[in-house]
């Protein structure tokens, strides 16, 4: 009994917790949280596991591996590095294209990207066209969703983007947006203020700004 609860212990050496660790972040397809890893290593202590990930990290970068390390959407995720782009697109070329993004659809997740939360009413407003499918395709692939109602008359669902947006784009948050000005679509989308909607005399106090919940 001894001599196996022996074993069990020498599986947990230091080596042996970071080959465990790159293992998991290898046949993840999305980006890893440090509690899913935990539950995996028996609640092994979280500094201790973003110490693993830290030192996988700089082992592919300082010896110029083909893998890298990023933390996306709160958690991370074993990727390519992207110097190695030119040769992944030979590689995968034709298919792929099917799953990007068509122009209005990159249009209207900027807006909500850089201005949520905001009604489809007013994503209208600023693309001055009909959005409903594109809203559809969007929320269809869960890069963005329903945040809350604003206090307006109808109550209307606000958007904001998702976590799924943050890996689509490999951001660790929001604050990793490009800028506005180094965005490469239409800056007047940006940045021009979103237009008011009549509202009703219902039983809204006359002035009172909309919000959300």
């Amino acid at each position: 009994m001894e001599e196996n609860t022996q074993a069990v212990e020498n599986t947990r050496t230091d080596d042996n917790i970071k080959a465990v660790v790159e293992a998991l972040l290898f046949s993840s397809e999305k980006p890893l949280m440090v509690d899913q890893i935990r539950k995996v290593l028996d609640n092994l202590a979280a500094d201790q596991i973003r110490g693993k990930i830290l030192e996988l990290k700089e082992e592919y970068e300082h010896s110029n591996r083909g893998m890298r390390i990023y933390e996306v959407a709160g958690g991370y995720q074993m990727i390519t590095a992207p110097v190695f782009a030119t040769f992944l697109r030979k590689l995968y070329k034709g298919p792929q294209s099917s799953e990007k993004l068509s122009k209005p659809a990159l249009e209207t997740l900027a807006i909500i990207a850089y201005k949520q939360p905001l009604s489809k009413l007013e994503i209208e407003s600023l693309r001055k066209v009909n959005v409903d499918g594109v809203m559809a395709t969007l929320l269809d692939k869960n890069l963005i969703r329903v945040t809350g109602r604003k206090k307006a008359p109808g109550r209307p669902k606000v958007y904001g983007t998702s976590r799924e947006f943050l890996e689509y784009f490999g951001l660790k948050s929001l604050e990793e947006l490009p800028k506005i000005d180094n965005f490469p679509l239409p800056q007047e989308l940006l940045e021009s203020p979103i237009e008011e909607t009549p509202k009703k005399e219902e039983n809204n106090v006359p002035g009172e700004a909309a919000q959300t919940n």
